[in-house]
């Protein structure tokens, strides 16, 4: 549904944002400041990027400075800095609790569609939804998964003509499928030559009955004992640098809820379970933290997550206020004008943002 697109580099605030007209400063939104009696190229300095947040999110700049008929030192303007900034992240959190997020789809990279759409389908008992050729940009997406679009968590494929090859690399780790048995699941994927790298049987540390399958370009599914769940295409795990840091990330700049943790000092490693609703009924991320690893090969193969918002332009404003970094800025897709933005977590996973009633308009 989303197109793999260059990354741009974001836009920063700078001092050109401003202007001054009879001692009000006003930024290019439209948001008038309090006459200062002090520095003003000094103050705009710090509070840039606050004044642009705060446009986005209902906050008057005007509010933050109340410095009329009084001279104003350095220890007053980092206390309107950070008293000013405090406010306007509370109030993009609160937005971003609100915003109607869901998990989309998974993009990432085949070397051959066909040969994988047949193992999707055959071994692992997805549908086929639809395919999309591109032939001016060279490339055809295939949407697979196990119910439809609009209410499911899916998988794009995405075909570049002529590259039969990717390097998957190290941080990507597997997607997680649910099944009610893994060892008949497992038995199904045997006899169609399906590629079978960890037998059934108790995960590492846990009590759930896992098995580990390859697809033809040596994506790693991960097999879950579970009954009936309505998204059984239920993980995607993802290694990162710093767990703590990535946790405070999804629950702030994407509005996600931490589900759980587990640590396995035995075997070096902490999870975080981080999505919008239960584990058995929605797909989730699973953040893995290796002991004392901080830097990841991200490889060729996989691309994005694409997430459902109401307002991709606060959605990027939340991202930029909370850490993450902007590729690209937020507006329409030249050719269907759906609206998206992308941007990097803290460890340079992508993902795409994309405009809720757009995307039920490109399926319709």
């Amino acid at each position: 549904m989303v197109r793999i697109i260059p990354m741009a580099s974001s836009i920063r605030p700078s001092l050109s944002s401003f202007k001054l007209s009879g001692g009000v400063a006003t930024t290019r939104f439209g948001v008038s400041l309090s006459p200062l009696d002090f520095p003003r190229r000094l103050l705009f300095s710090h509070l840039g990027s606050t004044i642009q947040h705060s446009q986005f999110f209902g906050f008057k700049a005007s509010k933050m400075l109340r410095a009329e008929g009084s001279r104003v030192g350095m220890p007053l303007v980092r206390n309107v800095v950070h008293a000013s900034t405090s406010a306007v992240q509370e109030t993009a959190l609160e937005w971003v609790k609100k915003d109607k997020r869901r998990m989309l789809h998974v993009v990432y990279r085949v070397g051959d569609l066909d040969r994988t759409i047949k193992f999707y389908t055959e071994c692992l008992g997805m549908k086929l939804l639809r395919k999309r050729d591109i032939p001016e940009e060279r490339y055809t997406n295939a949407f697979l998964g196990y119910g439809p679009e609009d209410s499911h968590f899916v998988i794009e494929l995405t075909y570049n003509y002529g590259v039969d090859k990717y390097h998957i690399g190290t941080a990507f780790g597997h997607f997680g499928i649910a099944v009610e048995d893994v060892a008949k699941t497992v038995e199904l994927i045997k006899a169609k030559g399906g590629k079978v790298t960890r037998e059934p049987g108790l995960v590492k540390g846990g009590s759930s009955v896992i098995a580990f399958v390859e697809d033809p370009d040596g994506y790693k599914f991960e097999l879950i004992e579970r009954g009936p769940t309505p998204e059984p295409l239920c993980q995607i795990m993802l290694r990162v640098g710093d767990l703590d840091r990535s946790i405070n990330f999804y629950e702030k700049a994407f509005g996600m809820e931490l589900l759980r943790t587990r640590d396995n000092p035995q075997y070096r490693y902490t999870i975080a379970m981080m999505g919008y609703g239960p584990e058995d009924k929605n797909a989730v991320l699973e953040l893995t933290y290796n002991y004392g690893v901080t830097d990841y090969d991200k490889g060729s193969g996989y691309a994005q997550i694409a997430i459902g918002t109401d307002d991709v332009y606060k959605t990027a404003e939340a991202v930029k206020l909370f850490g993450g970094k902007v590729t690209r800025e937020p507006g329409p897709l030249p050719g269907i004008n759906t609206k998206i933005t992308a941007c990097l977590d803290p460890d340079g996973w992508k993902t795409v943002f994309v405009d809720n009633i757009d995307f039920l308009k490109e399926l319709e």
